[in-house]
């Protein structure tokens, strides 16, 4: 389990996913080098910056490295220079994630590893067009990037298999939890898993069998929790207690008609205006400042109770703080968080 740090990365895209790279990267003393094209890019990363750096003062009391510069570029190949990682996060059009690694390619080292934050595409088809396609992959991380550690690797066609290894040394590095998906899969592991839900979520709502608020309560207050702990294959133990509890439970139960299966309902206005009038129905509608900070508060509370049980992703935050730990002097009263920003014509 070894880690290799990073000393510069280059962001392609500055949105949700960008700006959550640049949070952790920054956060662990990763100087960033960012090209985001949209007006508004600079300024979301600042937030996301903002916002990580309230969550991480309550994550751990492990004294933080010195924050990473941001310099802020106006092209890809001034952002792939003199990186070790180039980490892309352009929105999910195959022809623009295309364009913008093969550019990448061009102007990076051919030692320079890129990876691409899509959350279905197939690394094979990203691949096209590059030079050394051999060191591309997939990284595919979770909103928010800052926080939550699991980043799922996938090696396309032509990817070398020293550049999967490096990948899980550098994002463990910066205190992540790398999972292999060991065949080219549309969608990865967890999003197909997250999307089955999602549709069978949809179907209810749309049915009335359910309402917004009904199904939210029914995953948060159930099996929401335990899957944080255990995933849904530990409930059943292992060996006997997994054959024991699926003649037990799945045999009847997978062919009972419960579910919808893969078809989505169709999205009509009338359904759309129902999601919209269930969710504000809620009364939880707070600006989205305090929702995302409502919601790092919880997932700092989840992971630090995971961590006293040395249990999923506590034991990766464990791991993180020990690497600090390791890096940096104890923590003082007076540690700075002002990030050292560098910062180039926009």
């Amino acid at each position: 389990m070894s880690e290799r740090r990073v000393r510069a990365v280059g962001l392609l895209g500055g949105g949700v996913i960008g700006s959550g790279w640049a949070a952790r990267f920054l956060l662990n003393g990763v100087d960033v080098r960012l090209y985001g094209p949209s007006p508004s890019a600079v300024e979301r990363v600042q937030k996301k910056l903002d916002n990580a750096r309230r969550a991480y003062r309550r994550l751990t009391l492990v004294s933080l490295p010195p924050e990473g510069a941001l310099t802020v570029v106006n092209s890809v190949a001034d952002a792939v220079h003199g990186v070790e990682l180039v980490q892309e996060s352009a929105p999910e059009r195959l022809g623009l994630k295309q364009q913008l690694l093969a550019m990448a390619s061009q102007a990076a080292a051919p030692e320079t590893l890129i990876c691409s934050s899509t959350s279905g595409l197939r690394p094979s088809l990203l691949q096209s067009g590059m030079e050394h396609p051999d060191r591309l992959l997939v990284a595919h991380p979770f909103t928010p990037v800052y926080l939550l550690p699991l980043v799922e690797l996938c090696a396309g066609q032509a990817t070398a298999p020293e550049a999967l290894a490096r990948a899980a040394e550098i994002y463990r590095g910066v205190g992540m939890h790398p999972l292999v998906v060991r065949k080219e899969v549309d969608g990865f592991i967890a999003n197909r898993l997250q999307e089955a839900m999602w549709r069978e979520a949809l179907w209810l709502v749309h049915d009335d069998l359910a309402t917004v608020q009904e199904v939210d309560d029914a995953i948060r207050y159930s099996f929401g929790l335990r899957r944080a702990i255990m995933g849904p294959f530990c409930v059943a133990g292992g060996g006997t207690g997994m054959r024991q509890f699926m003649e037990q439970w799945g045999r009847p139960g997978l062919k009972w008609p419960w579910t919808k299966l893969t078809d989505v309902p169709e999205l009509t206005d009338v359904f759309l205006d129902k999601l919209a009038e269930q969710a504000d129905a809620r009364g939880e509608n707070l600006p989205s400042l305090e929702l995302e900070q409502k919601r790092d508060d919880s997932l700092v509370a989840m992971l630090q109770a995971l961590r006293a049980q040395g249990c999923a992703a506590g034991e990766t935050l464990a791991r993180w703080e020990q690497g600090l730990s390791d890096r940096v002097p104890p923590l003082t009263n007076n540690r700075p968080t002002a990030c050292s920003h560098a910062r180039d014509t926009v």
